[in-house]
């Protein structure tokens, strides 16, 4: 998977070709589907009024973006924070014709289209027939919409981004996670048979009290305790003694 950057955009309307323009963009940048921290958020300027229905959708009124820089003076940095990524978006050909058209309008080349996935085509294939808006995934998904009054680019990429990693099998994800954990103490099982035991065991580095006092913290500490078996380390569940 790599990197990829999840979009979204707010606008004046629904078509650029019709006088509509780009007023917000939104960006969370993920690595292997998890977000990794880094976000591109600019308003813009539309240079013309915004509608009232558009306002009610987004909240994002005429004083909001009057002294928002113009889509001219955010390209360049929006193009830097995207790079070579694939973009994610749902019902991508909104937001691409609207990138698309203000790149364009400045002489300037945007993202290809085959970079961009739509995550609402993902949706519909997964569950045909059934309601697919970001807000019917976030149900189906038990994501929460509680911070969600409006529609905003940012908090929609953040919650698209969560959507995304359930649609590509986030869930399943988990699962290889125990399936590398297996594999990792049979490799480790394996390299120990090859090589044999020591002729001479070497001491322990840690005291008997250092040793207990770990064991201790791990069992106290960690949900899962399967991963140092790979190390020899066996944690105590309960009514069981430590090996």
């Amino acid at each position: 998977m790599a990197r990829e950057i999840v979009l979204d955009t707010e606008t004046t309307g629904f078509d650029p070709k019709t006088g509509d323009r780009l007023i917000e963009v939104g960006c969370i940048e993920i690595h292997d589907l998890l977000p990794t921290g880094r976000t591109f958020h600019r308003l813009v300027n539309p240079e013309r009024l915004i509608p009232p229905e558009a306002i009610k959708v987004h909240g994002i009124t005429d004083d909001h973006v009057k002294d928002a820089p113009k889509f001219h003076e955010i390209a360049a940095d929006l193009l830097e924070f995207i790079g070579d990524a694939p973009l994610i978006a749902h019902n991508a050909n909104f937001d691409r014709n609207f990138i698309d058209f203000e790149y364009n309008r400045i002489g300037q080349k945007p993202p290809p289209q085959e970079r961009w996935i739509d995550t609402l085509q993902l949706a519909q294939k997964r569950f045909p027939g059934m309601p697919n808006s970001l807000d019917a995934l976030c149900k189906r998904f038990k994501i929460s919409l509680v911070d969600r009054t409006l529609h905003g680019a940012l908090i929609d990429s953040r919650l698209l981004a969560e959507v995304y990693l359930e649609l590509r099998g986030g869930k399943e994800r988990a699962l290889d996670l125990t399936t590398a954990r297996t594999t990792q103490t049979t490799t480790a099982a394996a390299a120990r048979a090859a090589y044999g035991a020591r002729p001479t065991p070497l001491p322990p580095r840690s005291t008997e009290a250092e040793q207990s006092a770990h064991t201790a913290f791990l069992k106290a500490t960690l949900k899962e305790h399967g991963l140092w078996a790979a190390y020899g380390v066996t944690v105590a569940t309960e009514g069981e003694e430590a090996a």
